[in-house]
């Protein structure tokens, strides 16, 4: 379906529903500002800043307060560019959600949902220049046991004569056994499936390539004089297969991660140790066979639904270091009423 299909369908959608007793609609705008330079010694093709600002606009059909519609657009403007939007996202989805369940189909912010990944798994630029997902995202949590699971699938690519059939698929989860306890356990899976244009090239083939990391972490945060401090350690595994040229592959390795917050600083250490692993849609530096990255972080600017941070990182790699610096802007005003409907 296409992405005018979506929108049709949509609008079509709001408009048959406003006369629906205890509907009401709703406005929301948010935005990101960046600027990243990044000095990269060992992918000099990666070395360079990016910059601009992406917006949302949005608007919700709330039917009751468990079924929603919400269609709007995220554009994208990078700084110094002509024409003036790099891109303009649709934003269309229906969403259903009560305590339990969280389900949303269309096209619809990651932000929220798959901003905790790793970046072994999801690299940090996809917030930037990726922010929806196209497909369907399921969500189980359960506050009484301190669990919750999210199975999500996004296309990436439809399938034409030239073009490639593309999709993303995953699941991630966290288990907390005691909520007084400092101990969890977190999962992390992706598959990317390319199963190529409908007329193959020679010497084309369909390929699966993704990446899954199981974690134990200890949570301190807020027993202790710090905001936040927690550790997480576990393993790593890629998959990666070419089908007719070779068997699947699982290059493996040791993941650890360490995060401390005190009123507005902050640190943030990754550690990887292992095969290197060649995942399309995570890091590249984890391509090599040790990595380490550390973040400080300053948040100078707070506000009501408003965050500014200064971020300086360092990464390590064998005979590299190289440098990146960040600022980063993000603000919601959040949902607002503006109308309701009544029978």
């Amino acid at each position: 379906m296409s992405k005018k299909v979506y929108l049709v369908t949509f609008i079509s959608l709001f408009i048959s529903a406003v006369s629906i007793a205890q509907t009401t609609l709703d406005v929301n705008f948010n935005g990101l500002g960046f600027m990243d330079n990044r000095e990269y010694k060992d992918f000099v093709a990666r070395s360079r800043t990016y910059s601009g600002t992406r917006t949302a606009l949005d608007f919700g059909l709330n039917i009751d307060s468990l079924n929603h519609f919400v269609v709007g657009a995220n554009a994208i403007h990078e700084f110094g560019a002509i024409p003036y939007f790099l891109k303009a996202d649709p934003v269309a989805y229906y969403k259903f959600n009560n305590k339990n369940w969280l389900f949303n189909v269309g096209e619809f912010p990651r932000e929220g949902l798959l901003d905790n990944y790793p970046r072994a798994l999801l690299n940090d630029t996809l917030r930037n220049y990726r922010p929806n997902v196209e497909g369907m995202l399921l969500r189980f949590n359960n506050t009484n046991h301190n669990f919750n699971e999210t199975l999500w699938i996004d296309w990436v690519s439809r399938q034409t004569n030239t073009q490639r059939e593309e999709f993303l698929f995953g699941m991630s989860g966290k288990y907390s056994p005691n909520p007084h306890e400092p101990f969890y356990i977190s999962h992390y899976f992706l598959l990317l499936h390319d199963a190529g244009a409908a007329i193959l090239l020679p010497n084309d083939h369909v390929m699966d390539n993704g990446g899954v990391q199981v974690r134990l972490g200890l949570d301190f945060s807020h027993k202790t004089v710090l905001d936040s401090l927690s550790f997480e350690a576990g393993v790593m595994a890629s998959l990666e297969r070419t089908r007719g040229v070779d068997q699947l592959q699982t290059p493996k390795g040791f993941v650890a991660s360490a995060y401390l917050s005190y009123f507005r600083f902050a640190l943030f250490e990754e550690f990887y140790a292992g095969q290197g692993s060649h995942i399309i849609y995570g890091d590249a530096f984890y391509e090599k066979k040790f990595y380490n990255r550390l973040d400080f972080i300053i948040t100078p600017f707070v506000a009501n639904r408003l965050k500014g941070q200064f971020i300086f990182s360092v990464h390590r790699t064998p005979g590299y270091t190289s440098n990146q610096e960040a600022f980063r802007l993000t603000y919601d005003l959040g949902r607002r009423v503006i109308g309701r409907f009544k029978d």
